[in-house]
């Protein structure tokens, strides 16, 4: 039988993992104040035993007015790194999982209830806070405008990203992702529906890609080379006239030639506007598309829920690897299962074996204590 390229090694940059799966980070909004609690400990926690090679950390705030709600994860001030080290501190003594984490400035959807209080801006008298943006558009017709942002702004913005990278580093991530998707601060500024700047920050495609590069590049630099460094990007806007995949492959082209290690391709987030027809896998041909263009790993998310479907994207050739997130949330051990459908071999822990009955495939490799 055929190896699986599912759980064939990999690596990213000088990181080398032990198969082609992927935690996609996933928002949590149960921080407080930016830091880690028991809740990201539990949920963490469960996820680093899944067998999969990375886990990425949600989308963490860069500065605390880049948060999208009170409750999003940050690591802008010592508190969050000292609370989000427990988390690290923890995992590390219990799984051999590769551990990454995704910074991120929420632009414009700044300010946000959570999703589950409904997900509407947060005036400032109701205790919101200023939204920042390239331009002073409302990302919906009924929500106030966001503040276009000065050229203090924008300093301001590399030197947050910077600064938390080097907190990144000291926590001992191995793997940091840029998040220039889903219609946060970034991907708005590459977006020419949401900035209309006149500045050397808009118009032209050089001038769009310019603040999501000189972050990139300032991140790179502050990282070092053990830690691999990428980009998650949203490949289309999915709305005419929007950001799309010719777009895409330009700035994934700048990304490879500043060191970037890898590219995570998912799409839309920018506008209300958008048109998305989903389905299984509906992201992969974007990913398939950019990975034809670029010599960089490709990752690909979105309504990857099945083993065998994971494993012919690998085959394909349309992506590296494979991120999956809700599957996870509704199956922590969604790595074992594919490894008993593609007949590979995941990492476990030896407390765990007896639940295979009798007869069962054998599907584990242990975790021993000198691969923690």
């Amino acid at each position: 039988m055929t190896s699986p390229l599912l759980f064939a090694p990999f690596k990213l940059g000088n990181q080398t993992l032990s198969n082609r799966i992927m935690i996609s980070p996933m928002c949590q909004y149960s921080a407080v104040d930016g830091n880690a609690n028991e809740w990201h400990l539990t949920h963490l926690g469960s996820l680093a035993i899944s067998g999969a090679a990375l886990l990425c950390v949600e989308a963490t705030a860069v500065s605390v007015e880049g948060r999208i709600t009170h409750g999003c994860l940050g690591l802008y001030n010592d508190a969050n790194q000292a609370a989000l080290k427990k988390i690290v501190d923890a995992v590390r003594a219990i799984a051999p999982v590769k551990l990454a984490i995704q910074l991120s400035h929420a632009g414009r959807k700044a300010s946000s209830q959570r999703p589950w209080e409904g997900g509407a801006l947060i005036p400032l008298a109701e205790g919101g806070w200023q939204p920042l943006a390239p331009s002073a558009i409302a990302h919906k017709p009924e929500e106030a405008a966001p503040t276009a942002m000065t050229a203090q702004d924008i300093a301001k913005v590399v030197s947050d990203f910077t600064a938390a990278t080097v907190r990144a580093k000291a926590l001992g991530f191995d793997v940091i992702e840029v998040h220039f998707a889903h219609g946060y601060l970034l991907h708005e500024f590459l977006s020419p529906l949401s900035n209309q700047r006149t500045d050397i920050y808009g118009g032209s495609l050089e001038n769009r890609m310019r603040l999501p590069l000189q972050v990139f590049e300032a991140v790179r630099a502050a990282a070092g080379p053990d830690i691999a460094v990428g980009a998650r990007l949203s490949a289309t806007d999915w709305v005419e006239g929007g950001w799309d995949v010719t777009q895409s492959i330009a700035l994934g082209k700048k990304l490879q030639a500043l060191g970037a290690d890898f590219l995570d391709i998912s799409s839309g987030g920018v506008s209300p506007l958008q048109k998305i027809t989903i389905g299984p896998g509906y992201q992969v041909p974007l990913a398939s598309q950019i990975k034809q263009a670029v010599s960089l790993p490709v990752i690909t998310v979105g309504l990857i829920t099945e083993p065998a479907q994971a494993e012919q994207i690998l085959q394909q050739g349309d992506a590296d690897m494979i991120a999956v997130a809700r599957a996870f949330l509704s199956d922590p051990r969604w790595p074992w299962r594919a490894a008993a459908a593609l007949g590979g071999t995941i990492a476990a822990p030896q407390q765990f074996y007896r639940c295979l009955p009798a007869g069962s495939p054998a599907i584990f490799g242990a975790i021993s204590t000198a691969q923690r």
